[in-house]
């Protein structure tokens, strides 16, 4: 048995639902497990209907919703020919759901909300998506994930019950396989014990993958992206960029660490434990090797360079000029807990402490607003954080011409750059 996990992209229209549809019917194994995304940018336009609904703008919620409606039944008519009233009857439940909830007013928190409304694109995708693949006689049972992934309630990144997930796993999931050569379901989102939706995170889905991999168990996971592999670098930013053919599971871990937006951090643990391969491929041209991810040791590396932009450095500086170490640090970082917020890079000197963060307006200014009563505060918006593993002084000379160092970083392995425009 193994698992596939198709996101956004790779269902984002119809040619692509009936190309990954092809991939499913050529490329899978005698029994699969499917875990699906939402649809292209669905999660991003259900953020906006929520952000509306806890605003108090109940009508322009539902007319924010009523763009995804739209959306899924205008791709659901031309992808279907003979089933599509069963599948409108399923995608049509999915949506009262959500609507009796937008009529309503907000008494809970913003996060709440957000999980019972986003988990919505996860629902309807892989309604769809079944749908389609029993019309080209695939042999798929569909299965609501909140019904087997059980999570605590902190909403918006919700821990996993593993008792309770493996146990279901094995009392329901499993028997499927005995009638269905594949088990459709939903990533990034599970239930807590009351039947509250939640979610894993941004990019949950490939950990939804990861925790099935290891409670069934399989023998790997497949992730299908619109990259050819995994990549040196981002090549909108770096032409140059090479294809990684194979990582280890300590790499990946480390350059998720980082920022790189290549696997969820939250993924690689699950597999690593029970020695699951992990295997990163294109959705469009599935003939391509990929990158495989597994326990074998890295080996000539070339440099792997991880950008984030729009970073915010912040310097809490002693207000008395007394050592900021003991006390002075941990209220400074049970702020970063109630702010939720955690610094990408952090460095001391003898009075102050210097921490690197995406810049996350709101939350920002908070914390500085609330360290200020500790702390003399200042803080540089607009600049960049760059990490570089396994860097040579070449790539580094190119990376930062015409740029100041701010602040620097380094490992034998790895080194961290904040960079001011020159």
């Amino acid at each position: 048995m193994k698992v596939y996990k198709f996101g956004g992209a790779s269902i984002n229209s119809i040619e692509r639902i009936k190309n990954t549809g092809k991939i499913i019917a050529e490329e899978a194994p005698e029994k699969l497990l499917l875990v699906v995304s939402a649809m292209g940018k669905t999660t991003n336009a259900l953020e906006k209907v929520v952000e509306a609904f806890y605003e108090g703008r109940n009508e322009d919620a539902l007319k924010l919703f009523e763009q995804v409606k739209e959306n899924h039944l205008k791709t659901l008519k031309f992808l279907m020919v003979v089933g599509w009233k069963q599948a409108e009857d399923q995608l049509k439940d999915f949506f009262t759901e959500i609507e009796w909830m937008l009529h309503d007013k907000p008494v809970r928190s913003f996060d709440y909300y957000y999980d019972q409304v986003v988990c919505c694109g996860e629902l309807l995708s892989t309604a769809m998506v079944s749908h389609y693949l029993n019309e080209q006689k695939v042999k798929i049972k569909w299965i609501d994930v909140r019904d087997i992934l059980r999570t605590d309630n902190n909403f918006r990144d919700a821990a996993i019950d593993w008792a309770f997930t493996e146990t279901k796993i094995r009392s329901v999931v499993l028997p499927f396989f005995e009638e269905y050569d594949v088990v459709i379901t939903q990533g990034f989102i599970g239930s807590t014990d009351e039947n509250e939706s939640t979610t894993l995170g941004r990019e949950g889905s490939d950990f939804t993958a990861a925790i099935f991999a290891n409670l069934l168990p399989a023998e790997s996971v497949t992730i299908w992206k619109d990259v050819d592999a995994v990549m040196s670098a981002d090549p909108r930013l770096h032409p140059n960029a090479t294809i990684i053919p194979a990582l280890s599971f300590t790499e990946v871990i480390e350059m998720a660490y980082y920022g790189a937006q290549v696997i969820h951090p939250k993924t690689i643990k699950p597999l690593q434990n029970k020695d699951i391969p992990l295997f990163v491929k294109s959705f469009l041209n599935p003939s391509l090797p990929g990158t495989t991810i597994s326990r074998k040791l890295s080996k000539n590396l070339p440099p792997i360079i991880v950008d984030k932009a729009s970073q915010v450095l912040i310097q809490f500086k002693s207000k008395d000029f007394s050592f900021v170490e003991d006390k002075p640090v941990q209220q400074l970082h049970e702020l970063f807990k109630q702010v939720r917020i955690q610094p990408n890079l952090s460095q001391h000197t003898a009075i102050s402490l210097l921490c690197c963060f995406d810049d996350k307006g709101e939350k920002i200014d908070q914390l500085a607003a609330d360290a200020s009563v500790i702390f003399d505060v200042e803080l540089e918006r607009n600049l960049l954080l760059l990490t570089v593993r396994h860097y040579d002084a070449e790539t580094i000379n190119t990376l930062t011409a015409n740029k100041q160092i701010v602040l620097e970083q380094k490992t034998q392995e790895t080194v961290q750059l904040v960079l001011r425009a020159g």
